[in-house]
């Protein structure tokens, strides 16, 4: 659970963490221990949002506010299956339920693991079904199937996030010159942490192999 990474930070059992969703999503956990830690580089640039399939018809549900026209709420499912309590994306879509008053259309939405919220949505997708699923790019769901990202009027989602390595100074200060050098010059981006992540989640290659996959050399 993202919260309890961030605990290892404050208690002393973790120096290092990659990667920190800055400032929104993981913001309420780093700030207050933040003078203590290097934001060493930005390895990509993440956002959290609400989507649905592309064949939901975009003139019916384009925006997050139309989940309550009746034509959506008629044919959407209306649990909306999470990952777990403490991140980012729940609690943005715990404030959308709330915002956008949804459970007056008989929407809801359950915390739960990784899988859960995967699966619900792929069996979804199997039955042809309308579904939201509360989403983040880059992750690995996008590598298979065409998810339409929902508009956000209120802004209850935060706005795009800054993947960044974060190191304790006593650390940084410890490393030699040249790996300090490196790990402020890494970058990813978006498109190959979706397509790693593909990798290691789905098709279960080694984090190491699945790097020494892609096209050309990370880092």
């Amino acid at each position: 659970p993202h919260e309890k990474a961030f605990e290892q930070l404050r208690n002393g059992t973790a120096d290092m963490l990659c990667s920190a969703w800055l400032p929104d999503s993981h913001g309420v956990y780093f700030d207050p221990m933040a003078d203590q830690f290097e934001k060493v580089t930005v390895l990509y640039r993440p956002y959290a949002y609400w989507g649905v399939p592309d064949y939901v018809p975009e003139d019916v549900v384009s925006t997050i506010d139309d989940l309550r026209k009746p034509e959506a709420v008629a044919r959407m499912e209306k649990r909306i299956q999470g990952i777990g309590p403490g991140a980012g994306i729940s609690r943005f879509s715990r404030a959308a339920i709330t915002r956008y008053a949804l459970a007056e259309s008989g929407y809801h939405f359950e915390n739960g693991t990784l899988d859960d919220c995967v699966g619900a949505y792929e069996e979804a997708v199997r039955l042809g079904k309308w579904v939201v699923v509360p989403l983040w790019k880059p992750q690995f769901l996008h590598e298979k199937y065409a998810i339409r990202q929902l508009k956000d009027p209120h802004g209850v989602m935060g706005g795009a996030d800054k993947a960044t390595l974060v190191a304790r100074h006593s650390l940084m200060q410890q490393l030699p010159v040249g790996v300090v050098f490196d790990l402020r010059g890494t970058y990813l981006g978006d498109e190959e942490v979706s397509r790693l992540d593909y990798l290691i989640s789905r098709d279960r290659l080694d984090p190491v192999d699945a790097a020494r996959s892609l096209p050309r050399r990370i880092g």
